[in-house]
């Protein structure tokens, strides 16, 4: 099965991190942050924007990307990449009437850092990530040609 790459908004907002509930019909209660799978051909931000979107019907800003995260599970071979990317919220606002297109993520919500300790959240570096981590960047050169036209 090959590695699986998604990409993943750490969205603060009034002293506020947005997480998702990602299990169709409420099937755990584990959280994480909004995003998806990259599509080929669509630069990483790009996806996100789209993905959080989707997901949340907030526009977004994508800024550096500030964490890289993989985990697996290795009785079934799935092995993913979260690519995590500092956010701002550009519009809207969050509506239990949103519905998810692709009907997967089906609560979202806007956690203090205190309250991210009352639920299960992925991955664990998260809360210390989103909260404590601001200065802390990488470089990214977003959908580089590898030859030219």
């Amino acid at each position: 099965m090959p590695i699986r790459l998604s990409t993943r908004a750490v969205l603060l907002h009034r002293d506020r991190l947005l997480l998702v509930n990602a299990f169709p019909g409420e099937a755990s209660d584990l959280w994480c942050a909004p995003g998806g799978g990259a599509e080929p051909g669509q630069s990483l931000p790009d996806n996100l924007a789209r993905e959080v979107h989707e997901e949340t019907g907030l526009t977004i800003a994508v800024g550096a990307p500030c964490l890289v995260n993989e985990f697996h599970n290795p009785d079934h071979g799935f092995h993913q990449v979260d690519i995590f990317f500092r956010c701002t919220l550009f519009d809207g606002q969050l509506s239990d009437d949103w519905q998810d297109p692709e009907g997967v993520v089906n609560r979202r919500r806007w956690f203090s850092f205190p309250e991210l300790a009352t639920i299960r959240l992925k991955p664990d570096s998260l809360p210390q990530v989103a909260f404590f981590g601001v200065d802390q960047t990488a470089a990214y050169d977003p959908l580089e040609r590898l030859l030219p036209r």
